[in-house]
């Protein structure tokens, strides 16, 4: 059991598995210590119950990858992964495109009532009546030559994948669902979600202030470590932490005394070539036009006593998820739930599409009185009120 390793196996395997409806495909990668993902195998295998499937060596010497990526592109084929986002963030990273169209199991297990975020082990338990060896799970996937236990663990991940993909698809289709997964894959290959723009880094940290001021600061910082991370391929964490970046952005240090004073940096950091660029991105953020510092987050205030009306809305919401086997967490957030409960035309996913047929038209009713809550033999059940 021999990985491809040369671009002309890699092409005739993509020609071949070109002419199915679809592909199952799964990566294996390492990313402890880089800012990008190092892709270390390809997995894909075609709907043929025969086929044992394919394992493609990223990291062969002089092997073309263009055939895969061409693959990736090709409407006539749906490219089948189990929770598809890191997977598809590394063939962007690599091809600058996003894989289309594409089903994602881990999604349709949550609009099939499976649960929130379902791992593989436990669909290829459920649905393919299998189990997986878990032996090779912690693998050194970078590490040459790969073992045939290695390898045959891989594959397992593609082959149990299209039991899984083909039980899913007949039911999402029988049950009038497929249009709702649709959706969702939209959204999933939608190409902004895998654009990293380092001046918006500082959105992925958990601020303390809204202070404009800091704002300012904590922008230029998060901006000036994703540069550095993407330039050194390094995680951003060891550029510099998070913690630290925002006691640096809310102590503004101007010298590199100051900056030496900052808990988690090292002994005459300040002096170092990323402390004299960390100082000087301070500086430039304070001399930057006020009016083009970043404008805190309005916070939206919710009505006095709207608590036990969000709480309704949270059984009402398990209530419709249950009865419909469908995952909460996809329907509506906690978030979506207070803004209904604040504002009966909230712009949230939960009242819009298929969520609103199946929660929010309800969540309105319930808010207006035309519809009730009872406990009926330890089950709660929804009760028609007058208008």
């Amino acid at each position: 059991m021999e990985p491809i390793t040369t671009t002309e196996e890699l092409r005739d395997l993509c020609e071949r598995l070109r002419k199915f409806e679809y592909v199952t495909v799964d990566t294996e990668f390492m990313r402890d210590s880089t800012y990008w993902p190092q892709l270390c195998l390809v997995q894909l295998a075609s709907p043929e119950p025969s086929d044992n499937g394919a394992a493609v060596d990223p990291l062969a010497e002089g092997i073309d990858l263009a055939p895969l990526f061409e693959l990736m592109q090709d409407e006539a084929v749906v490219k089948v992964f189990h929770a598809a986002r890191q997977d598809i963030e590394i063939f962007v990273h690599l091809s600058g495109k996003v894989p289309h169209p594409v089903f994602d199991t881990q999604v349709a297990a949550m609009v099939l009532g499976y649960g929130d975020q379902v791992g593989y082990e436990t669909l290829v338990n459920k649905v393919a009546r299998k189990n997986i060896d878990k032996s090779m799970r912690f693998t050194d996937w970078s590490r040459r030559p790969l073992s045939t236990k290695q390898i045959s663990y891989a594959l397992s991940d593609v082959t149990h994948l299209r039991v899984i993909y083909e039980a899913f698809h007949e039911r999402l289709e029988a049950n009038g669902r497929a249009v709702w997964l649709f959706e969702e894959m939209e959204r999933l290959t939608d190409p902004s979600i895998y654009s990293i723009e380092p001046a918006d880094a500082w959105k992925r940290l958990k601020t303390r202030s809204n202070s404009p001021k800091f704002l300012a600061v904590t922008r230029a910082l998060g901006e000036w470590r994703e540069n550095e991370a993407q330039r050194k391929n390094l995680p951003r964490n060891r550029v510099l932490r998070d913690d630290t970046l925002l006691d640096i952005a809310a102590r503004q240090p101007m010298t590199d005394k100051d900056l030496d004073k900052t808990r988690g940096v090292g002994r005459n950091f300040g002096s170092s070539k990323p402390g004299q660029a960390i100082i000087e991105a301070i500086k430039a953020a304070l001399d930057s036009p006020q009016d083009q510092w970043p404008k805190p987050k309005e916070r939206i205030e919710l009505p006095a006593g709207i608590g036990p009306t969000v709480e309704l809305l949270k059984v009402l919401l398990k209530l419709c998820a249950e009865e419909k086997g469908v995952a909460q967490r996809l329907v509506a957030s906690s978030d979506d739930l207070q803004n209904i409960a604040a504002d009966d035309n909230a712009d949230v996913p939960a009242m819009r599409g298929w969520r609103r047929e199946l929660f929010g038209q309800y969540a309105l009713r319930l808010k207006h009185g035309q519809l009730g809550l009872k406990l009926k033999d330890g089950e709660v059940v929804f009760v028609e009120l007058d208008k």
